[in-house]
């Protein structure tokens, strides 16, 4: 061993002897003819967009898994698992293994970097590139409150500043600036925008550019931020939500935001949803030997059977001879909170692979589903003249038909819809937290796979009610956790500053609220 090194070392010192007398016309040799000198914000706008949804790519990327399915997933009872080791949300037990802080170990380096690589450049001609920039502050801003809203009080403002300004240790935002800046962020890019200008195009694998939409969709996201903010700060919440409806904000499915995927050639050109599940728990494609000894809860599949909800047989399936059957009478969910892989495991239900696991699948960023129903809301507070139950039935309505982008066995007939609506109708003369209930727990089946915000939402509203479980050695005393905790390499390496924010907002547990969530 002691020989290679010594080798090692004979040759980079050779080497550098070589280049300093051999270095004539070295510096235009060495530039890589394939790779661009500087940032292109246009193409790394793109990456951001991809690494935005998916937590970050990799050969075999598990940001979507771990985050939303193993945490916010089955904490929300979507998603169950026997085993202990992926069973944070599921039941609260965590020991081993980096589920509660990937997304921020992988989002910093990825999207957060990205996009603010793409503002800097933008920022050098501002003037010319007013809407790329102002989509680009918008998508910052999608980023980062998905960021806060799972850790609390994070890097925002001095965030990937080593390239810029050698600062490897940023401080930790407290949440209640960082949600200030993001409204401040949302209503400066969505009024600087000027349809007819340059935009991005292809590249936009969201609006393909269209500004219109974009202004929209920065809105609806300040939309949702407002509405963040009811527990806290109900004054400031209603000021924010009536300035994004004013704005104008998606209420049709023609102007959802969603992410188009097609299956191969790479990774990354493959939906991340479909992917992690398929990597981590289903590919096997037989109801038994799932890696990760994951099913859908029974908490989810019973209530869509005890309502007649026609999503179940779009989403669920059960293994039937190792055929996916989508009979609604055999689906079942399996009950959180168990050890040890039951007998009857294969009959549990799972995500259908003609619509859900579809690596060619769409990725739903923000559709009138979920803006009609906080609409909704918004109208029973008395912060919006709009009718309350017209909003909540077109909620209902989108959320269904969102599921026809996910080709013909995601689509439900108009009859359908209108029965269901009929048999689940608006109580418009019960009190604010009936209402609440009956919005946010429509809101809980129509953000289906966007578990961070379903996980978000509830913990904001408490709807629905979900009767948590208290296995033996949990970590939170039987108590849904609350948020993820900051990773261990943020203690060892940016150290005074975690200190600094956990003495600021709790100690870093599960059980430790974020700043909004009173």
């Amino acid at each position: 061993m002691l020989r290679r090194i010594n080798k090692l070392i004979y040759v980079a010192v050779m080497g550098v002897f070589a280049l300093q007398a051999c270095d004539k016309g070295f510096e235009e040799m060495n530039v890589n003819p394939d790779a661009s000198p500087s940032a292109l914000p246009e193409y790394m706008f793109s990456k951001a967009l991809m690494d935005g949804v998916s937590g970050g790519y990799g050969t075999t990327t598990t940001t979507y898994y771990s985050t939303s399915v193993v945490c916010a997933g089955g904490a929300m009872q979507h998603f169950a698992t026997y085993k202990d080791v992926p069973g944070l949300g599921d039941k609260y037990y965590w020991q081993q293994g980096s589920y509660p802080y990937t997304f921020f170990e992988n989002t910093y380096p990825g999207a957060v970097n990205e996009i603010a690589t793409v503002i800097n450049k933008l920022n050098e001609d501002a003037a010319a590139n007013v809407n790329k920039l102002s989509i680009s502050r918008i998508w910052r801003i999608y980023i980062m409150h998905r960021m806060t809203d799972l850790f609390g009080d994070v890097p925002y403002s001095a965030a990937v500043k080593g390239y810029t300004d050698n600062d490897f240790t940023p401080a930790y935002d407290q949440q209640s600036a960082i949600y200030a800046d993001m409204l401040k962020e949302l209503d400066e890019a969505t009024a600087a925008m000027v349809e007819g200008s340059a935009s991005f195009g292809a590249g936009d694998f969201i609006y393909n550019g269209n500004v219109g939409k974009w202004k929209k969709f920065g809105y609806s996201l300040m939309l949702r931020l407002g509405m963040r903010l009811t527990k806290r700060d109900a004054a400031m919440a209603q000021t924010w939500v009536q300035k994004a409806i004013a704005g104008g904000v998606i209420t049709t499915d023609a102007d959802r935001a969603y992410m188009k995927y097609a299956d191969g050639p790479q990774n990354y050109n493959q939906n991340p949803a479909s992917f992690d599940m398929l990597a981590n728990n289903f590919a096997a494609a037989d109801g038994n030997l799932n890696t990760e000894g994951g099913k859908y809860a029974r908490t989810f599949i019973d209530f869509m059977r005890t309502n007649n909800d026609p999503r179940l047989p779009v989403l669920s399936i059960v293994y039937v001879n190792k055929k996916a059957d989508t009979s609604v009478a055999i689906q079942r969910g399996m009950p959180n909170g168990i050890l040890g892989k039951p007998d009857s495991f294969y009959r549990y239900s799972e995500p259908n692979p003609a619509t859900i696991l579809q690596k060619s699948a769409p990725y739903i960023v923000m559709s009138a589903a979920e803006v009609n129903l906080l609409l909704a809301e918004a109208a029973s507070r008395g912060w919006y003249s709009g009718d309350a139950a017209a909003a909540y039935a077109a909620g209902i309505t989108s959320a269904m038909t969102n599921w026809s982008l996910f080709g013909a066995g995601g689509v439900i007939s108009t009859e359908k819809i209108a029965a269901y609506i009929a048999a689940h109708p608006f109580n418009s003369g019960a009190a604010l937290e009936q209402k609440m209930n009956q919005i946010h727990t429509q809101m809980w089946i129509a953000l289906f796979l966007d578990e961070q915000e379903v996980w978000s939402n509830w913990r904001r509203t408490g709807y629905p009610v979900l009767t948590p479980v208290n296995v033996p050695g949990n970590n939170t005393g039987g108590v849904i956790p609350r948020r993820l905790i900051y990773p261990p390499s943020e203690e060892s390496v940016n150290s005074a500053n975690f200190l600094t924010a956990v003495q600021r907002q709790g100690a870093n547990n599960f059980t430790t609220r974020v700043w909004w969530d009173k």
